[in-house]
């Protein structure tokens, strides 16, 4: 049976001690990976996951995941093999291909259309093969065909964050998918490749408790009443985690089972509320 992986997506930086006491906290609580998101506003991913490296042992780091049109391809292989050395070889790569208008907008950079965008991520690929001596571990994430093809093709890590864009609603709102959605997309993904891969899922919510109906629906709140998603439809969510550690940790084998998901990430907030379940799932 395939071991699972624990990551948790660090995104709030206010100065070096804090950051490697939380990276020191992430590993000892039995985490596996620390990754960095590449969004305007949040911790620059290469110093930040040397800094990660540097505060701990074991774990591996990386990014979940870097916005791949943000970047020059050669440039960004130069980046990569000093962050490779500088973190002793514990470091993956994500790439994605941007979806936030808004953040291109903010950095005066062109939103080219997705086939463009994709195309981009596609050479930073090639350029990444052909410079790079020793590629570290490569995630790809992402939702449409052409990227999961992509990621069919090259990635060791296949990410899936079960978002895709609301239609009828302003843009950077999000719907979740559905479990036969994200079915249909793993079996994409296996009907384009025969290599062994990793699924990995971002996971959007953790809510640990008898009942996490209340927290649930709190959640919820914030989003758009049109969505039609109710606190009891997202316990069943596969990227929503709410039950008992138990419940959770049954819900995490579920999918291993029936998807192949074998790498889970939360976000920061769930830190220590997600602790217990890696526990449970490795007693």
């Amino acid at each position: 049976m395939t071991d699972f992986r624990f990551g948790v997506s660090l995104r709030f930086l206010t100065g070096r001690d804090d950051w490697a006491a939380k990276c020191r906290r992430a590993e000892e609580l039995g985490y596996d990976t620390i990754t960095i998101p590449d969004h305007l506003g949040m911790p620059a991913p290469f110093p930040a996951l040397v800094a990660a490296a540097q505060a701990t042992e074991r774990v591996r780091v990386g990014h979940l995941v870097l916005n791949a049109p943000f970047y020059n391809p050669v440039l960004l292989a130069r980046e990569i093999e000093s962050t490779a050395l500088l973190t002793g070889g514990r470091l993956d790569v994500g790439l994605g291909s941007g979806h936030m208008k808004s953040e291109f907008d903010d950095a005066g950079l062109r939103f080219a259309p997705p086939a463009e965008r994709i195309e981009h991520l596609a050479r930073t690929v090639d350029v990444l093969r052909d410079r790079l001596d020793d590629v570290p571990p490569l995630l790809i994430a992402g939702n449409s065909d052409g990227v999961l093809r992509l990621a069919a093709e090259h990635a060791d890590i296949v990410g899936f964050a079960g978002l895709k864009h609301a239609r009828g609603f302003p843009p950077g709102t999000f719907d979740l998918a559905g479990a036969d959605e994200l079915d249909e997309r793993v079996g994409f993904v296996r009907s384009a490749n025969t290599r062994p891969l990793e699924f990995n899922m971002l996971i959007q919510n953790v809510v640990v408790a008898d009942d996490p109906v209340p927290a649930l629906t709190e959640w919820l709140a914030d989003e758009p009443a049109e969505l039609g998603w109710s606190a009891e439809r997202l316990v069943a969510a596969p990227q929503v985690l709410a039950g008992t550690p138990e419940e959770i940790a049954a819900k995490i084998r579920a999918m291993r089972d029936r998807c192949g998901f074998t790498y889970f990430t939360v976000f920061e907030m769930f830190l220590e509320e997600f602790a217990p379940v890696i526990a449970l799932l490795r007693s």
